[in-house]
């Protein structure tokens, strides 16, 4: 249910909670995992997953959520937002078969709100669903989206996902304040990432994970086929390029290329795509 540190909140099959702690120096575990823990708190396995959402550099892996069905890419108005970083997390949670949703907050500022959706227009000519709301004011449009589905939320720092937890799930401000004292880590409540259960009124069968904000996304963990195959507006061309390693750059005959000047790529995607091999 949280993860801090090599220890774990675990809900045991009760509905009581316990704290474990893995075996050895490494804590391999992510909030939403399924583990087996004994009497003295040792996690001892671990059921295997049916989803890890991660992000990966050349020296280390970052894991973000366990069992996850929908990614939840939390962007604002103000502060402005990093369209690649979306880009990047959208390659990751294709590759681990997650649905995505966008979820545009303070939509209040309605000064902000034609520049913000302005670099989302690539995202829904793709066919991304956006959810535009305020937290602070109203966080009931995204509701129906949670029903069954376990969803991870994912941004930048101060796009307010900590705000939309507290909206969701009565009484999660109060258990991050009791938790954030315990752990003398201050007022930051998103330090760590917390599992929530949904109200069964609202969102039936529904959890929330709510993460740490991040700067950067990266996709290290991926191959270059993989981070193609990730870009969903590629794939009608994949394989029509007129040499089998095209890099869709300098190549004469890339059937990417084609699609870009015809207009169905994005030319923001495509430099999205280009940065991303360049770093593996």
């Amino acid at each position: 249910m949280a993860a801090f540190g090599r220890h774990y909140e675990i809900e045991l099959a009760d509905g009581s909670v316990a704290t474990g702690y893995p075996r050895g120096k490494k804590s391999p575990f992510a909030v939403g995992d399924e583990v087996e823990l004994s009497p003295d708190g040792q996690i001892t396995g671990h059921v295997p997953r049916r989803s890890l959402l991660y992000r990966s550099d050349a020296y280390r892996q970052k894991l973000i959520a366990a069992n996850a069905t929908q990614l939840l890419l939390v962007v604002a108005t103000d502060p402005s937002f990093s369209d690649m970083l979306l880009s990047r997390a959208l390659v990751a949670a294709e590759h681990e078969g997650l649905h995505t949703t966008i979820v545009l907050n303070k939509c209040d500022l309605t000064a902000a709100l034609p520049a913000a959706r302005k670099l989302l227009a690539p995202f829904v000519a793709l066919g991304c669903r956006v959810v535009e709301l305020s937290a602070k004011l109203d966080a009931s449009p995204l509701l129906p989206l949670l029903v069954g589905e376990s969803s991870v939320l994912v941004g930048q720092s101060g796009m307010g996902k900590s705000t939309l937890t507290n909206a969701l799930v009565p009484g999660a401000a109060a258990a991050t304040r009791e938790l954030s004292t315990a752990l003398d880590s201050g007022k930051h409540t998103t330090t760590y990432a917390r599992l929530y259960k949904l109200p069964s009124d609202t969102c039936p069968g529904g959890t929330l994970i709510d993460s740490p904000g991040l700067q950067e996304f990266g996709l290290k963990h991926l191959t270059a086929q993989q981070i193609e195959f990730g870009f969903a507006e590629f794939r009608p061309f994949l394989g029509q390029c007129r040499f089998r390693d095209c890099q869709h750059d300098a190549e004469p005959g890339c059937a990417i290329k084609q699609a870009l000047a015809e207009g169905i790529i994005h030319p923001r995607r495509l430099d999205h795509f280009r940065q991303f091999i360049s770093e593996q």
